[in-house]
């Protein structure tokens, strides 16, 4: 059962994005997750709130992860895998 997330690019000058999602797989160092949006990037940091309760919940925690691998799915969508920096 997956935990609901939020990411976010950290670079200011990048197409700014929230994407929700949830962990298909997890560890203590990374994650793996789905979206359908095609901006991800091998090296791109991400701004990760895991898990992800509400926009207004106080137990929300951002933290800093960076891409490592993006696989293209057969149905459109994309596997990311992410490696916790923070």
């Amino acid at each position: 059962m997956g935990q609901a997330l939020k990411v976010r690019p950290t670079d200011p000058t990048a197409d700014q994005f929230e994407d929700m999602s949830k962990t298909e797989n997890a560890s203590r160092d990374g994650i793996y997750f789905l979206t359908r949006r095609d901006s991800y990037f091998p090296g791109m940091r991400l701004f990760v709130t895991l898990p992800y309760y509400s926009p207004t919940d106080p137990r929300n925690r951002e933290y800093v992860y960076q891409v490592v691998r993006v696989e293209q799915l057969k149905d459109g969508q994309h596997g990311i895998a992410v490696q916790l920096l923070t």
